[in-house]
Order: structure tokens, then sequence, then C-alpha cells
């Protein structure tokens, strides 16, 4: 058993000063089967920790519906730590941001407009506390006083930056501390005083978030708070990508010598991310300040190890500063091989609209529900209803949403495309050829928002829709469980039929299979196609977008097989080539814009 503490000026391990070489690796974002693979690598680039995030609504997508099995196996993940000798720190929230869609609060939660966010509202509280005793089950017995890894773990996620309700904070310590967590608790906020002082508590040890000016920016958190270790708990060394925008890089040099200047100072630190890894299904966040921005499915970060997990010139760079103040491994990780590259030919499958009830119960409704309404927490939804139609007018009509597109809407009339409602673009109003048909909306939620007051919201078509100024009635909702369409894939490329005989406008599914002599991480070059999904071997890879940044979707090596593998793609839009094309290396896109 060891002690972990702190100290007037230091962390303290067993009674000597303790320095935490840390590096942020979230297991939800990495495939479980890599995740000892990165944890070595963070220890051969001289880290000594691994810090997480927890994200509640991973863990219970659906209220009182507990997982923390396989892929969310928290425990397991601190016990790969211990197993290579490191430390952890656990970041539970409840609100942890990281571009994770809903910044980690479950939708569930919101959807009775009265639970507060982030403060101390009684249901809210309520259904925190719930969340964090379930943590605590697995992080209490793997603490450092018990023999266990985790030597810190903090309250809440920069506050500072969202509120200031001392009572939340007080009560979130309170269920934390009698859930039986005994190490040292800590805070975050960028070094601005106000941040700082909203943020935190007395009896916590509050730490910094930033990337630059690490001298200037140790000085004032040391300023605020007189004793006790410095440290940044989020050492940004990168940044994330949003679809439309480009790919962040930071010079590696330049980071580096930020990381030289915490470490220079006597701090701590945690560098965020050391492995960033990929926003698998339909999980990433997205920002909304003023225009609405998703994330992109690669969580890449230009870390020090890349999406796919090689060192980077970061990761050395980065090693060579940590070894001026602590003892780096001799060994270095092996240096990547080019992933195989090759094609496989798209085989068209059936529209969207013609599978629709094989994907999700419908059900019928007056007025147009939200997917809040129907419970459903992200996804896709198709909504259809029947154009009143006009006998003595045949012309164009215009179709309204009332409030907002949550978050892009395809328009359909009998079957075939007429437009795009985008979120990104503010746009609410289309016109249709003629008002008559059977009218049919596709919705995508392309991410809730991560941050800000906007977290929580709603999704779908909010405000209803209307046809030139009268409300449309009597729609069939069906939201899609996405989990059906690999076996609904293998039906379709087993059936006798051609599924996909004629030409097919509008949303389509497309499959192909491919033979591989031995499992292999791969890079899916998506630059010929519109916007979609991809499944490999029935694992959801993510989201493309011809929008970029990011051109390649990895498909890694767990995920793949000897012999056989398949793809499955839902195009929303159209394909510039039916070909599956694997590359050498990722390609995350344009640097500058």
């Amino acid at each position: 058993m060891s002690r972990f503490a702190i100290g007037a000026t230091d962390f303290e391990l067993d009674g000597r000063p303790h320095r935490i070489l840390a590096g942020a690796l979230h297991y939800f974002r990495v495939h479980p089967d890599l995740w000892a693979d990165r944890i070595r690598k963070a220890r051969l680039m001289g880290l000594n920790t691994i810090e997480t995030y927890v994200a509640w609504n991973a863990h219970e997508p659906r209220r009182g519906e507990w997982d923390a099995t396989e892929a969310l196996d928290l425990g397991r993940f601190l016990d790969l730590v211990a197993a290579e000798g490191m430390h952890a720190i656990v970041r539970p929230g409840p609100y942890i941001c990281a571009e994770w869609d809903n910044g980690g609060l479950p939708a569930w939660l919101f959807r009775d407009a009265e639970v507060g966010v982030r403060r101390s509202e009684p249901r809210y509280l309520d259904a925190v506390t719930r969340y964090l005793e379930r943590v605590y089950e697995i992080v209490a017995p793997r603490q450092i006083d018990d023999g266990g890894p985790v030597v810190l773990v903090q309250i809440e996620n920069e506050y500072g930056a969202y509120g200031a309700d001392k009572d939340y904070l007080a009560e979130l310590v309170r269920v934390t501390r009698e859930a039986g967590i005994t190490v040292p608790l800590t805070t975050i906020d960028q070094p601005v005083p106000q941040m700082l002082a909203d943020g935190s508590l007395p009896g916590l040890h509050l730490t910094g978030s930033f990337g630059s000016r690490a001298a200037e920016r140790m000085a004032a958190l040391r300023e605020f708070q007189p004793t006790g270790p410095l440290m940044c708990m989020e050492f940004w060394c990168g940044w994330f990508d949003d679809w439309g925008s480009h790919h962040h890089v930071t010079d590696a040099s330049e980071s580096a010598a930020e990381l030289d200047a915490i470490l220079a100072a006597g701090g701590s630190v945690n560098i965020y991310m050391f492995h960033g890894g990929t926003n698998f299904g339909l999980t990433n966040g997205a920002n909304d300040k003023g225009r609405y921005a998703p994330i992109t499915t690669s969580y890449d970060y230009d870390a020090p190890l890349d999406e796919a997990g090689h060192p980077t010139g970061k990761y050395f760079a980065f090693r060579e500063v940590i070894a001026r103040y602590a003892p780096v491994p001799e060994e270095v990780p092996s240096p990547p091989a080019p992933a195989p590259g090759f094609e496989a030919t798209l085989v068209p499958g059936p529209a969207l609209l013609a599978v629709a009830d094989r994907l999700g119960e419908g059900s019928d409704h007056d007025a147009l529900p939200s997917l809040d309404d129907l419970g459903q927490d992200r996804g896709i939804a198709i909504f259809t209803t029947e154009l009143p139609g006009r006998p003595a007018c045949d012309g164009p009509a215009t179709l309204v949403v009332g409030e907002e597109v949550r978050d892009r809407a395809w328009v359909l009339v009998d079957g075939k495309p007429v437009g795009v409602l985008a979120r990104d673009a503010h746009e609410r109003a289309l016109h249709l050829p003629a008002a008559r048909g059977e009218l049919a909306i596709v919705v995508e939620d392309q991410g809730r928002v991560n941050y800000g007051p906007r977290i929580g919201e709603h999704k779908g078509l909010i405000g209803g829709v209307a046809l030139d100024g009268e409300d449309l009635r009597g729609w069939r909702a069906r939201p899609l469980d996405l989990d059906r369409v690999p076996r609904l894939a293998t039906e379709w490329a087993d059936a006798a039929t051609d599924v996909a005989a004629g030409p097919v406008a509008g949303p389509r599914f497309w499959t192909a299979a491919f033979d591989l002599d031995a499992a292999a991480d791969l890079f899916l070059d998506t630059g010929d196609w519109g916007k979609g999904l991809v499944w490999a071997n029935g694992f959801l890879l993510g989201r493309y977008w011809r929008r970029g940044p990011q051109r390649t979707l990895i498909v890694p090596e767990p995920v793949t097989r000897p012999g056989r593998n398949e793809l499955v793609v839902l195009e929303f839009e159209a394909l510039a080539e039916a070909s599956a094309r694997f590359v050498a290396a990722p390609l995350l896109g344009h640097a500058e814009i």
C-alpha cells in the first residue's frame, strides 16, 4: 500500500516529493483490445500516469441501465494501467466536455424541462448521485491506498467557465467522499482569477488548463493558490477538428518548449491528449457559438500518439523534454508499417426508405415530434406525412421548419430528393416542386452540443413543419435502430432477388467485401463519397463527409479478421465512385484555410 497526498509544495508519494507526468487516454475512444498497447507507449514516452474522463452517457444510455463491460470496462482499463506500473487520474464529471456527445451528459436527463444543468437542482443531483456512486464502485477499490493505481479524482470539469454554484460543488464532494474516495480531489479551470474562484472550493486542489504561455499561466495559478503543487491538468498539445474547417496541428518544437516551461517551473502535467483515438459510432459532440460545428469522427488531436497509435515527431520531442526531468525507458515504439492498400467494389443495396420498416418501429403523431419526444438519444429518424395537394394549383410550395433544424434533414417527395436543410447553414425553408405526394424527411442528429448554454437541447425538427404557412399534421415517425443494419445487410447479400434493381435516388445502402491475409489497421478513403455512415464487420466506424477535413476512417486491427471482411455504407447523398479504397496512411485533411 502507498499513500498519495498534497504537500506544501509538491505532490507526495509515501512522504517523498513526486511529479505527475500524465497523458490523457480515453478508454471509450480506443478499442479495448488496444488499451494495453497505448498505455505501454505512454510509459515509453516517459509518463508515469494515465488520465481518463468517464463518459456518463456511454455507461448509462438509458436511465437505470448501467454498462461497464467490454469497451466500457473502466475497471479493466485501470487494472491495465496498474499492470504497466503506472498511476491513474479519474475525471468522472459528470460533465466532461471532451468534444463528446452532450459533454457526456445523458440526453434522457433533459427530457424533463425542469431538470437543472450543472447546478444544485434536486432531480439533476439525484441522477448525478446515482451515476457517481456507480463510477466510484469501480474506482474506490482501485485507489493507491488500497493497492491500486488511482491517485487523484477530479470534481466537475472547468466549472468556473460555466457557473459558480458552490452548493452544487459541495454536493459532488460529499457524494464522492461518502462513496469511499480517499485520494486528493482536484478541480480544473483556465488560470483566470474569476474562473478559478468560481470553479473551486476550500479543500480541493486547483489545477489549470492551457496550451501556450505556460510560464505566465503557471505563475497566475500560483498567485491564486500560494501553496501546494502546481499542475497543468490539461496541457493542450494539439486541438480537435470539426467538419468544414481544417485539420488542426501545432508545431512539435513549440509544444515541447511549452512542456519544458511547465516542468522547469516544478510543475506536474497531464498532456491532453497523449492519444486522442476516435469518435466511433455517433459519439462525437459539437460546438455552437453562432455556427453549429459538429466534431469529426477522428479525434487524432495532433497528439504525440496518433489516431492509429503510432508515435509522431511530437512523441519524440516530448520524450526528449521529459528525459531532462525524469528517467525515460531506453526502449522506443517500433515505427509503423504502411497499411494494406487495395480497392473493393461497392455493390448497390436498397434505398433507406424501402427498408425503413425493418430498421425501426413507427408511431403516429398529429404534430411533428422531436427525436427526444421519441426517446431517441442520437442517430437518424424518418418522418413521413401526406401532402394535402391543391386541385386548383400544381405549382411549387414552401416548406418551413418552425424554429430550427437539428441538425440535417434530407427532404424527399414520393421517394425523390428535393433538397437538404442544414443547421450549420441556418436553413429552415425549402421549395417543393408541388404540394402533393408523400413527404419524407430523413433527419440526422450530427452530435449534441458539448460546450456552453446549448447543452441538453433537444434534437430533430424543432417547432414543427408548415407548408405555405399551414402546419402539416398526421405524421408517421420512425427512429432507426442502426444496430440492425449489419444483420439486414447480410440478408440483402443472401437474397435471391435484386433489391437494388433500377436506379435509386437519395439515401441508400451499399455493401462491399474484401479478403485479408491477416488482421490489420486499415484506412478507408471516403474522398469520393458524399455523407454517411460505415460499418466494418458489424462495427460502426462513424461518420464521413466530403466536406472534410477528414478523408479517411480508421478501421482498427481488432475489427478486421483474416479472410473475408464486409463493409456496409449508408450514403445519404451520392457517390462519385462506387468503390471502397483503402490507403497506406491516414488522410486527415489540409492544415490551413
